[in-house]
């Protein structure tokens, strides 16, 4: 037997920025995860790259994390634009305020690993890699959690970001709203001709969605969302076969294109737990939100939860209050339901919206597209979203 004041299972983006929000707590902090810890220490290129906003960069610095990025793994999002079909119109969202980016797009890969570097060089965090933790108990003073060789580790709280699949979720008798759009994302890196100048699209066209976002050089992260039957004959082109296909996709916007990396496939499913709390159990990152990617809030929401969820530890452990309190955790549920849940909802509908092929839904996208741009104040609103100035 262990004991700890923290258990968090799960060292992905999430669980690790919560481990690092806590480096300076006079804290004991157990981190569970199931890879291997040479996965955690040099994880692999997935395909995806993250548009963090400006408040989320912030954060990575204020976790020392972002500090070692290198120069190459972030490139600036200046200007996101959205498309309709074949319509020349496009709905343009910049920063308002002066000539700062949006954000930055930054590979989930180096995300990861940053964070690693940062908690693994912690004094009070133990790494149990190659892991799977399940709940043994659970009651008014301490919860426990099982490793498969048999041992125990004890804590005061227990932190569940394993996924938006979250086996722990469900051991607590925890739903979740589970949105499966009946799609495939497709993402990868390509090389094409014609500057991006630091440009972000998306694209709503018929039967497909498509973003070009904005890498170092005349390099972009193409991500292309199909129903599964068009992804399969996808997945079988050769490598020149398919970049000869997004350059028709893409009506040769961006000119001529090369494949820059393998191609990665997920299925888009969305997830939101009924509750984010239970006695002396929390959710965090995917675990409580799990986002359509097509407002790029994911890892956005992640990290606001890690510090919304840190601060109540924080705050318990300075006034010498259990850290695993019910108080404590209605106030994180409360606040991270009330940052999450209307862009979770608007998500969910652009994304239902934009891939109905219907005639009255083509026509709402685009007389959509046209209001937003003649409502000032609404598109200053996903403008502030963007950039995080509301998070």
């Amino acid at each position: 037997m262990r004991d700890y004041d923290l258990i968090i299972v799960g060292a992905g983006p999430a669980g690790l920025s919560l481990a690092a929000r806590l480096a300076q707590a006079p804290l004991r902090i157990a981190l569970i995860d199931k890879e291997p810890r040479q996965n955690l220490a040099s994880p692999s290129y997935d395909g995806r790259e993250i548009a963090l906003t400006r408040a989320s960069i912030e954060r990575l610095r204020t976790l020392g994390a972002g500090q070692r990025l290198a120069p190459d793994e972030s490139a600036p999002l200046r200007r996101a634009e959205v498309l309709d079909g074949a319509s020349p119109y496009v709905l343009p969202f910049t920063d308002r305020r002066g000539d700062e980016p949006l954000g930055a797009l930054v590979p989930n890969a180096a995300i990861r690993r940053i964070l690693f570097e940062s908690v693994i060089e912690q004094d009070n965090c133990d790494l149990f890699a190659g892991q799977a933790a399940s709940i043994e108990s659970i009651d008014e003073n301490s919860a426990k959690v099982r490793l498969p060789d048999g041992s125990q580790l004890t804590g005061k709280l227990i932190v569940a970001a394993d996924t938006r699949f979250s086996a722990l979720r469900k051991s607590q008798g925890i739903g979740a709203r589970m949105v499966d759009f009946g799609r495939t994302m497709l993402v990868c890196r390509v090389r094409h001709a014609r500057p991006h100048d630091g440009i972000a699209t998306e694209w709503f066209d018929r039967g497909q969605t498509i973003a070009m976002l904005p890498l170092s050089g005349n390099q972009s992260s193409f991500v292309l969302t199909l129903d599964a039957h068009e992804m399969a004959a996808v997945r079988a082109l050769t490598d020149d076969a398919f970049a000869r296909q997004v350059e028709r996709r893409t009506k040769k916007r961006w000119g001529d294109i090369a494949l820059a990396s393998a191609r990665y496939y997920y299925p888009l499913v969305a997830v939101y737990a009924d509750r984010f709390v239970a006695p002396r159990f929390a959710l965090l990152g995917d675990a409580a939100v799990g986002m359509h990617p097509v407002t790029a809030h994911g890892f956005n929401f992640g990290l606001r939860g890690a510090f919304a969820l840190g601060n109540e530890i924080l705050s318990a452990q300075r006034q010498s209050r259990d850290i695993g309190a019910p108080q404590g955790l209605r106030r994180y549920e409360q606040g991270h339901r009330r940052a999450t849940l209307p862009l979770f909802a608007a998500t969910n509908a652009i994304a239902k919206l934009y891939s109905d092929e219907r005639p009255l839904a083509r026509l709402a996208r685009g007389a959509g597209l046209r209001l937003m741009n003649a409502t000032p104040g609404a598109r200053r609103l996903v403008e502030a979203s963007l950039s995080g100035a509301h998070a």
